[in-house]
């Protein structure tokens, strides 16, 4: 049994007990989580729907919130001695365990 559920403006597939990182939510560490935009939902039969699949959600448990490693972003100018810029980002996560999926 798996579902593709949208969230953070990203499509992930998700089965019962699988790990997954998403854009941060504004959740506390050990409350659950519940996502009513599923696109796709399989069991035996494969559901599609336009553009969700209604009666279908997928509870998770925050297990983390948490940064990315730094990422440097280092831009310049060839030829050009002072257009030299260095920066760093770290992305914010929420690590989630998937509970439950209910049709």
């Amino acid at each position: 049994m798996y579902a593709v559920i949208e969230t953070g403006g990203k499509q992930l597939k998700v089965e019962v007990g699988q790990t997954i990182f998403v854009e941060k939510l504004d959740v506390a560490e050990g409350e659950t989580v519940t996502f009513d935009n599923v696109l796709v939902y399989s069991n035996r039969t494969t559901r599609v729907g336009t553009p969700y699949v209604k009666g279908v959600k997928v509870n998770a448990k925050v297990e983390k919130q948490g940064k990315a490693k730094k990422i440097i972003i280092f831009k310049y100018k060839s030829k050009k001695g002072s257009t030299r810029r260095k920066q760093g980002h770290r992305q914010p996560y929420t690590r989630l365990v998937v509970e439950s999926i209910e049709a």
